[in-house]
């Protein structure tokens, strides 16, 4: 079964994760290009004049010169790409770490805007407004019953920090409607979404994306483990796109010691730039662990890449997505952007680990996976393809190999059944959460009460794993996991956890019977 195409409805909306980056795109610390004259360019411009001043009907010049710039960056590499205005609004806020908003998690159930959570201490929140509330105007707008698009409800939901929003808010559990004065106010967007103990000397940090933020977020997190007494670190990798160089390197310099190299860049004038460690390490001496997946990908690999090089620690899991190429951005007026590579990197040992890629192939290239799934290697490491080649040695001999991701040092497989590996990506969308609200939205009272310990026992006797099949029949994905029943148990109970609980219990079910974790601690 291809699974490209199964898991894209995702029916999941948030106003604290807006939850895409665009190719884990790597910024590139550099000044904005500077453009000499050439006669190609000026052919261009009078061409789209010509075309805006004489073409016999309407035309909107503004779509014929995107799908000009992105036609020509498609005969590029596929990280080099254009990004619309909303486009890169998102991905801005993504990287910048916070917005100015309201503070809830969402999504359209049927014609209404349903709350999942309100964050903790938020504005939403300190307003009263609670999960499974429906919001109904925003000031004097109609919120229900008509087709609202994201951009719309963002911009009504959104403003400037301090400004107000009076919502109409129809609460189900009493069935009454009430108004709220809601103050926005600004609303982080964690890139290290947990930091816990796993047992008394290991710590667990996952990391979602690579932020301005991240650097930050993981040194406190880091220090507050630190003074819990760890002499573990396991650093959860996996589904991270990636984001900015800088921060990854903030990230390996905590845990190289003084002048190891992290990585290397080389633009297209053969100009080489090494980032080496400084003596700020928190974490120099401890054993040190990675968490990859075939999802883990740009900064993330840089990371990797840095930790296997120089013998500093474990990489577990399976191979990374492969992508070892630079970009610089590029802003217009209009709020568009392009994304240009102008860089490879290579790690510490010297190796490329960008995969190979066809100019002009884009589709074919992200959709690698399947050839993944197909040939096997996403459940037993022999089947990974390795370019004898490409060989490259660690400061203590051992041979590591470029030319397609970051092999892992100990390979652990996929939970779900071969045959069977589009169940690993719906386990991870936003489906787990729309199923979940849905079956609290229908009698939320049965948790109401309850301490952790008690909701563990009652997941215990009720499992949602039938109710869970037929909910993704009827959403067209007919996949039979009963193959799979305890997977999906633990990462259904773990979702009701994070709804009625929040983060910290989220992980602390998921981990619990993790496979990588487990292979970490035996």
């Amino acid at each position: 079964m291809k699974i490209n195409k199964i898991y894209l409805p995702l029916l999941f909306f948030s106003c604290i994760s807006l939850g895409i980056i665009i190719g884990g795109y790597i910024n590139y610390p550099a000044s904005q290009p500077k453009f000499a004259k050439n006669n190609y360019k000026s052919k261009l411009n009078r061409l789209i004049d010509f075309i805006d001043n004489e073409y016999v009907d309407e035309v909107k010049t503004d779509s014929i010169v995107d799908l000009t710039v992105t036609n020509i960056l498609s005969n590029l590499d596929p990280h080099s790409v254009y990004v619309t205005p909303k486009e890169q609004t998102a991905v801005a806020e993504s990287m910048k770490g916070d917005f100015v908003g309201i503070g809830i998690s969402f999504y359209k159930l049927k014609d209404t805007i349903a709350v999942i959570q309100a964050i903790k201490n938020g504005p939403a929140q300190k307003a009263g407004i609670q999960p499974g509330d429906r919001l109904l105007y925003a000031n004097n707008f109609k919120l229900f019953g008509k087709k609202i698009s994201s951009d719309t409800l963002y911009n009504k939901l959104r403003g400037e920090k301090n400004s107000q929003v009076t919502l109409t808010v129809y609460r189900k559990n009493t069935k009454k409607t009430f108004k709220t004065v809601v103050t926005r106010d600004i609303v982080p967007i964690k890139s290290v979404d947990v930091a816990l103990l796993l047992n008394n000397n290991t710590g667990y940090i996952k990391i979602n994306r690579f932020a301005e933020t991240t650097a930050d977020e993981f040194h406190k997190s880091l220090v507050d483990l630190k003074q819990k007494g760890i002499n573990s670190l396991i650093i959860d990798l996996r589904e991270n796109g990636g984001g900015l160089l800088e921060k990854a390197v903030a990230i390996a310099d905590e845990l190289l010691k003084k002048d190891q190299l992290i990585v290397i860049t080389k633009n297209k004038k053969a100009q080489v730039e090494k980032t080496y460690a400084t003596a700020k390490g928190e974490f120099e001496t401890g054993k040190v662990t990675l968490l990859i997946d075939e999802n883990s990908a740009s900064a993330s690999e840089i990371l990797a890449g840095a930790i296997q090089d120089n013998d500093r620690g474990t990489i577990v899991g399976r191979r990374s997505f492969g992508k070892g190429l630079v970009q610089r951005e590029m802003n217009f007026d209009d709020g568009s952007a392009v994304r240009l590579t102008i860089a490879r990197y290579y790690t510490p040992s010297g190796r490329s680990i960008q995969k190979p890629y066809k100019k002009g192939q884009s589709e074919k290239y992200f959709n690698e996976s399947e050839k993944r799934f197909e040939s096997g290697e996403l459940y037993e490491k022999d089947k990974i393809k390795i370019a004898d080649s490409l060989k490259f040695k660690t400061t203590k001999g051992r041979i590591v190999y470029g030319g397609g991701g970051i092999v892992p040092d100990v390979f652990v497989p996929l939970e779900v059944n071969h045959g069977q590996e589009s169940l690993e990506y719906i386990l991870n969308s936003g489906l787990v959460s729309h199923f979940v609200f849905e079956q609290l939205d229908r009698d939320r009272k049965q948790f109401n009460g309850l301490n952790f310990q008690q909701f563990l026992t009652k997941m215990e006797l009720d499992s949602y794993s039938k109710t869970f099949q037929d909910f993704l029949k009827k959403t067209g994905l007919d996949i039979n996991i009963s193959n799979n029943k305890s997977v999906v148990d633990r990462y259904l109970t773990a979702e009701f956890a994070k709804q009625l609980y929040g983060e910290n219990q989220y992980y602390e079910i998921l981990l619990k019977n993790d496979s990588m974790v487990k292979k970490v601690l035996k």
